[in-house]
């Protein structure tokens, strides 16, 4: 027995291929839409039991916010996400939006008939090797070289860096220009300069911050602070 489908995607005529091709194959197809702003009203008038949603972009923030919506609504419409080799974050994204599923963009027609199957059944509709993919990526992840703490560290000079680990390691302002062998008045104002570069308000929140980021742990190797 076909199942009573509806596909939204960016791109029109792809949304149309695909509705023909699952038309064929003995599916009940009630419409082919882009994404728009009443798209996801389209959806919730028509109630179809398995919506086909296709992304070009699974991780930018809102992308599944159609998702969201439509599953307010009718909570018993299965939404399968159709995109591009997912990262980690796209699948968690569409599975918190409250996707019944993701498939890959250029699966055969017989996979996503597959999944549409699952979704509609109430199974998740993943396929093992994009979970495995991103599983292994999340405990295996790239190396990010400009992640925060390399940020953060960037917009600090080699003297104000020092100050943060000072700072730290809990030196007040006498002690930092002692261990530095400068005047307390040009301390205190390295100290200030560090706490207005990082956007905090305090000593202890410039400490705590370093720490969170990983930016201490990197200030460290560069200077080990006072012995």
């Amino acid at each position: 027995m076909g199942v009573r489908l509806m596909v939204v995607d960016d791109h029109r005529l792809l949304a149309e291929a695909l509705a023909s091709a699952l038309k064929l194959r003995g599916h009940r197809v009630v419409a082919a839409a882009a994404p728009a702003a009443g798209a996801a009203d389209l959806v919730i008038a028509r109630a179809p039991e398995v919506c086909l949603l296709g992304t070009a972009a699974p991780a930018e923030p809102g992308v599944f916010d159609l998702v969201v919506k439509i599953k307010r609504e009718r909570p018993q419409v299965a939404v399968l996400v159709l995109g591009p080799v997912p990262s980690p974050r796209g699948i968690a994204a569409a599975f918190a939006a409250g996707a019944s599923g993701y498939v890959r963009h250029d699966e055969r027609i017989e996979g996503v008939e597959r999944a549409i199957m699952k979704a509609r059944a109430g199974e998740a509709a993943v396929a093992p090797l994009l979970l495995q993919d991103a599983f292994g990526e999340l405990l295996n992840p790239a190396a990010q070289p400009d992640d925060e703490a390399q940020r953060l560290l960037g917009m600090l000079t080699p003297r104000e860096v020092e100050v943060l680990v000072r700072v730290a390691d809990g030196e007040d302002t006498r002690r930092i220009a002692a261990g530095m062998g400068i005047a307390p008045s040009t301390a205190r104002t390295h100290v200030q300069r560090v706490l207005m570069k990082l956007g905090v308000g305090s000593r202890l929140e410039a400490a705590a911050l370093a720490a969170r980021t990983g930016l201490l742990d990197r200030a460290g190797h560069l200077h080990p602070g006072p012995q």
